[in-house]
């Protein structure tokens, strides 16, 4: 049982109790001060990218969708790509820098903050697999592991290595328009027969304009896949 909180590292007082003692595994890993810096995203979302609606101008909606991906379903290359992408917070700056230790600094044991509320998440979504966007070798080796392989990991599910990725410059560097004009970064790997006709859960941990999961969505489904969801920590 963790006794500091995997943030902030304050004292995490815990009440004694059996079933604490039982079940010390459904202790939350974070102190409340930090755990209500988390803002999960509630009311009305976008039924495909999990967009907080109330944050948008009525102009930017369309019936259940944000403009963008009604956008996104207008264009023949991505229509029906993405069946649902499930983000869980909204990107705010607590939430930034938490992934910023986790993903960029090698924190892997952050990814222990989300355990329950993405195994919780994923039993919301229909799927006979799930695959964890790929890092590309050079950056595997950069950081050491891959971020969203662990938040699976972390919430008692085995991903499958149906997608390799091809090395370019780091997301986070490039600006909306470039992500949105970038080339395809997948290539399918492994025994496509495996998952014709299957629905494929992907995970990461952040959606922003949504181009890498739809890329990702993309060759699954060329090479079979029925229906393509996924889930996210943050909506960005």
């Amino acid at each position: 049982m963790n006794d500091y909180c995997l943030v902030c590292d304050s004292h995490l007082k815990r009440e004694l109790t059996w079933t604490n003692l039982l079940f010390p595994s459904a202790l939350p890993p974070i102190c409340a001060t930090c755990e209500a810096k988390l803002q999960p995203i509630t009311g009305e979302r976008c039924r495909i990218c999990s967009r907080s609606l109330a944050t948008l101008n009525k102009k930017f909606i369309k019936e259940d969708l944000c403009m963008d991906c009604v956008r996104w379903e207008q264009d023949p290359h991505w229509a029906n790509c993405l069946k649902q992408n499930l983000s869980i917070y909204h990107y705010n700056e607590f939430l930034k820098e938490v992934i910023a230790l986790f993903k960029f600094r090698g924190d892997y044991i952050l990814a222990e903050i989300f355990a329950q509320t993405l195994a919780k998440e994923l039993d919301k979504l229909s799927f006979d697999f799930i695959v964890a966007i790929p890092l590309s070798e050079e950056r595997l080796q950069e950081r050491g592991f891959n971020q969203a392989e662990a938040l699976a990991r972390m919430a008692g599910q085995k991903t499958k290595d149906y997608l390799k990725r091809i090395h370019t410059e780091k997301q986070s560097k490039k600006s909306r328009g470039e992500r949105l004009k970038q080339k395809q970064i997948f290539q399918f790997q492994g025994n496509h027969e495996e998952i014709k006709g299957k629905n494929i859960a992907l995970i990461d941990d952040i959606y922003t304009t949504g181009t890498t999961l739809r890329q990702a969505a993309k060759v699954l489904k060329k090479e079979g896949a029925k229906r393509i969801y996924s889930l996210t920590l943050a909506r960005g």
